[in-house]
């Protein structure tokens, strides 16, 4: 009956493997294997599944129910890691979907199923989105199973929890939720199962997906969950009191919550010296104010505030846009939206001629512009040096959100100059000031303002400077090491006193 359920639920699928037979030594039962070919590993079907139950032997009585048969298969007859108990046809519909093998016996409506599942995977390889010069070189891969690993590999505690959820009607997509109990916020966990739990679609394809459906903020340009490519950026955030999300199907993990100054935090921060690392920070912050203001800036005193040039700087940028057609802000416009249309042209075309179109293209169309006189040489100096400064922010989420920003200043410079750009940046940081991350302040630690947990924020001190583990307003405070542990200088060669060197 089962079997006749499965067939007509899942249709005449050339992938779907039925396979009926008697069993002599289970007192003739009927039998039949279900599987779907390329889910499966078929040394272990074969080997742990098809041939010890196809076998005649084992039992020893003749006269054994449907029902003993089930303990009988289950207990001893099954040399595989895991067998579940199927009590329901949607429970053995999703086991079938993930790889398992359903044996179902006539006369009963239990079924078993066989973890054989073992679908080709991609390998682990280097992170593409996040390279480091010094650390780890290995990144998740769009096997949940393997994402998990990597973590309990790096996580060997057992306080470290993994809780998986099936979500999406249609895919059934796996999703890990992943802590250390005791280190993350209990209201953040609740608050993050209840948003998992409350996701009704048809279908999860990756991460983005999950992030959209459980992130704060609402209409805004700044993202609210940090997502990571790399095992030890994840294993880091987990260690700081995060909550990680790992999704089945894509290598881009996600961490929660999250504030606005762990978007400029790289993995390298923590690999090499302190003080290089706060140096390389103070640059991604510099640059992000680049990349946000350098052309609206531009445009503002091009526009309206020459004066605020000096003489000869003014002399030049003048004779430069003299024979040049359009105002500022239209140059502006016309040249960033070029450079992201060579961007995306070298994203989306083949790998090997992707990087020499963009860049030719770059080249070529800026100097032919400037010859032409459509627009002036100050002008791409101003957008390349922004988009290269664009490129400098690690995360790519909070780098798409200034390219966004950086627009929308254009505008309100070409219409109200530096006033506008005041007044907008007002805005801004009200609007950041009042987002939360599960409840957590965007800005914090510095809106409101915790002076001790600013250590890691614009600069890194020592790593042996940091005894406490920042909390967030939903957690509590925590000890990550022993404090005092500043390396003392000792003379290994110090002579003792009073010894004659003659």
């Amino acid at each position: 009956m089962n079997l006749q359920e499965i067939s007509s639920r899942i249709g005449k699928s050339s992938d779907v493997v039925v396979r009926e037979f008697t069993n002599q030594s289970l007192n003739s039962l009927s039998m039949a294997f279900i599987y779907i070919d390329g889910l499966v590993n078929s040394e272990t079907l074969n080997r742990g599944v098809l041939q010890p139950l196809m076998e005649n032997i084992t039992s020893e009585s003749d006269s054994i129910s449907a029902a003993q048969a089930i303990s009988l298969i289950q207990d001893q007859m099954l040399p595989v890691g895991g067998v579940k108990e199927c009590l329901t046809i949607e429970n053995m519909l999703g086991l079938l979907f993930e790889g398992y093998t359903l044996i179902l016996l006539d006369g009963i409506s239990t079924g078993l199923a066989a973890d054989t599942s073992g679908w080709e995977k991609r390998s682990i390889n280097e992170p593409t989105s996040q390279g480091v010069i010094r650390g780890p070189k290995e990144g998740f891969t769009e096997s949940l199973r393997t994402g998990t690993s990597m973590l309990r590999r790096r996580l060997k505690t057992p306080d470290l929890r993994i809780e998986q959820y099936k979500i999406g009607q249609r895919t059934q997509t796996g999703v890990a939720l992943i802590y250390i109990q005791g280190l993350a916020s209990e209201q953040v966990l609740t608050e993050i199962r209840r948003r998992l739990d409350s996701i009704n679609t048809d279908g999860i394809l990756g991460s983005n997906y999950i992030e959209e459906f459980i992130q704060d903020g609402g209409l805004t340009p700044f993202p609210t969950i940090q997502n990571t490519e790399r095992p030890d950026a994840m294993a880091g955030g987990i260690l700081e009191g995060q909550v990680g999300i790992i999704v089945d199907g894509t290598p881009f993990a996600l961490l929660a919550p999250s504030t606005f100054f762990s978007f400029f935090q790289s993995s390298e921060d923590y690999y090499q010296r302190f003080d290089i690392s706060s140096f390389l920070r103070l640059i991604r912050y510099s640059a992000f104010f680049v990349s946000m203001l350098l052309p609206a800036l531009y445009i503002a005193v091009t526009t309206f505030h020459q004066e605020m040039l000096p003489t000869t700087m003014l002399i030049s940028v003048a004779s430069q846009r003299e024979g040049v057609p359009l105002p500022a802000m239209a140059e502006a416009l016309l040249m960033e939206i070029t450079f992201d249309v060579l961007r995306e042209a070298g994203v989306r075309m083949p790998r090997t001629i992707g990087p020499a179109i963009s860049i030719v293209g770059a080249l070529v169309l800026g100097q032919a512009a400037v010859q032409a006189g459509l627009v002036s040489a100050a002008m791409v100096i101003i957008v390349s040096f922004t988009a290269i400064s664009n490129f400098v922010i690690p995360s790519l989420a909070i780098a798409n959100s200034i390219r966004l920003i950086r627009f929308v200043m254009m505008l309100i410079a070409g219409s109200l100059g530096l006033f506008g750009i005041m007044s907008f940046l007002i805005v801004l940081l009200i609007h950041t000031a009042g987002l939360r991350s599960f409840g957590v302040p965007y800005l914090s630690p510095v809106a409101p303002m915790t002076p001790r947990y600013l250590k890691d924020v614009f600069i890194r001190v020592p790593l042996w400077n940091m005894a406490i583990r920042p909390k967030n307003n939903l957690g509590k405070e925590t000890r990550r090491q022993a404090p005092n542990q500043k390396p003392q200088p000792v003379e290994i060669n110090k002579k003792p006193q009073g010894d004659d060197p003659s």
